[in-house]
């Protein structure tokens, strides 16, 4: 069924407007928490969050929900999604949820759900508090309110969990390496990982304000990192985003390597140790990596955008690995969800012990271009049902005659229309996305 207020990663949009408002947050948090009283004789929740201003809000709003409905709510203030999955698991409580909107720009905000288990919320709870919101919303007697608590040393816990995932005979020594945090969530635990396991580090995109996150730093604005890293003379940079769950990673020539490569070079040095039963990616995941896996004789399967759906294909499947081009790893043997910290650890413990530098771990991934064209489109536009719009994308795959792909898909977070073009040479792709998106605009209007 489709939902009303879920998208593909919770709840997102632009504070002060639906569903981002107060009156909205509080009834989300109690409809959230009745459902959770259902299953649990105390339930009790960690609620996280980025730095966004709007985070002090929406989580006052939050908290109030959850108290109203019987259900104990746990602090942490600002730390990684990452962060809360891990600490929900550990401290055994009935869910947690993130206050965040991940790499949009700081009007934006959002909420997700872990369930207890450290994974993100399943569909069919998620319906459940879609229908407990359609109710009225009512308040427990005094003595059934939930109760709050600050975490003490979230952050400390945090930290030496990502440590732990990396081999205790390794270390970092000798490397000198820039952290990029975005201004974000990350802000005061990456760093102190990547220095504890004997890194030289130079953290940036660590000075939050409540506006700037994402601004022109983190995996989604390299430029400061590479600028950072050729000013250092560093062996590598590691940026991740506003909430700490994707990553991409600079090189000291400059070059940046995305979700794609990253992940590659993980399978890769994996392979040559021991089987890789296969491998999850996207629609989106370049035809380069399905093809190197190919000569690795390793399985790939291609799930919808989106880490919840990579991670719903790599269980149904049994595999380990899996991630999106955006940066979005999963290795299900270190972590339940997609982290940075966790996949960088992952990416150095590869380099470490191979003693080869990433480009060379990549050097048999040659990616094909990719053209990206965002489309503005009326909300619930049907684009499936344009004459043109499926004109202009058969006429664009007979122009690339078997060398390319195309993919047109709508945003999940926003009203757009993706129009993705990929194969060789750059030119006819270009071209390619240009018309579609062209054709798009006209349907649109």
């Amino acid at each position: 069924m489709p939902r009303k207020h879920f998208g593909t990663d919770g709840v997102r949009g632009t504070v002060g407007e639906s569903p981002m408002t107060p009156e909205f947050v509080l009834r989300l948090g109690y409809a959230a928490g009745k459902v959770l009283a259902k299953n649990a004789a105390h339930p009790a929740v960690l609620i996280g969050k980025d730095t966004r201003i709007s985070g002090y809000m929406i989580e006052a709003a939050l908290e109030a929900g959850f108290s109203a409905a019987g259900v104990d709510v746990h602090m942490s203030g600002p730390l990684p999604t990452p962060a809360v999955a891990y600490l929900t698991r550990a401290l055994r409580l009935s869910a947690g949820v993130v206050i965040s909107a991940s790499h949009n720009p700081y009007p934006d905000n959002g909420i997700k759900f872990f369930s207890g288990d450290g994974f993100k919320l399943p569909d069919r709870i998620e319906a459940e508090i879609e229908a407990e919101m359609e109710r009225p919303m009512g308040c427990n007697e005094a003595g059934k309110l939930g109760r709050v608590w600050r975490v003490d040393d979230a952050g400390g816990r945090y930290i030496e969990f990502c440590k732990s995932t990396f081999p205790g005979e390794l270390d970092l020594k000798g490397l000198k390496i820039v952290v990029d945090c975005a201004h974000g969530a990350a802000y005061h635990v990456a760093p102190h990982v990547f220095h504890e396991l004997g890194a030289e580090v130079a953290a940036i995109g660590v000075k939050p304000d409540g506006f700037n996150i994402n601004d022109g730093f983190g995996a989604t604005a390299p430029e400061a990192l590479k600028k950072e890293v050729a000013e250092r003379k560093a062996d590598l940079g590691i940026a991740v985003d506003g909430d700490g769950d994707r990553v991409l990673m600079v090189d000291e020539s400059g070059r940046v390597f995305d979700g794609d490569e990253l992940l590659y070079a993980i399978v890769r040095h994996r392979a040559g140790k021991e089987p890789v039963k296969g491998v999850a990616g996207t629609l989106m995941t370049n035809l380069a990596f399905e093809k190197a896996l190919g000569r690795l004789g390793i399985p790939f399967a291609r799930a919808k955008v989106g880490d919840r759906y990579v991670l719903e294909l790599m269980r149904e499947k049994g595999w380990q690995l899996g991630g999106e081009n955006s940066g979005h790893l999963i290795c299900l043997d270190q972590h339940t969800t997609g982290d940075g910290t966790v996949s960088a650890l992952q990416v150095l413990k590869a380099i470490r012990e191979s003693g080869r530098k990433l480009a060379q771990l990549t050097d048999d991934l040659v990616m094909y271009p990719q053209v990206l064209v965002n489309v503005a489109v009326p909300r619930g536009f049907d684009w499936q049902k344009s004459r043109s719009i499926a004109s202009a994308q058969a006429a664009a795959e007979t122009a690339l005659d078997g060398r390319g792909r195309v993919l047109l898909r709508p945003s999940g977070t926003e009203p757009v229309l993706r129009v993705m073009v990929e194969g060789e040479p750059r030119e006819a792709i270009e071209s390619a996305a240009s018309a579609i998106a062209e054709a798009v605009r006209a349907a649109a209007r």
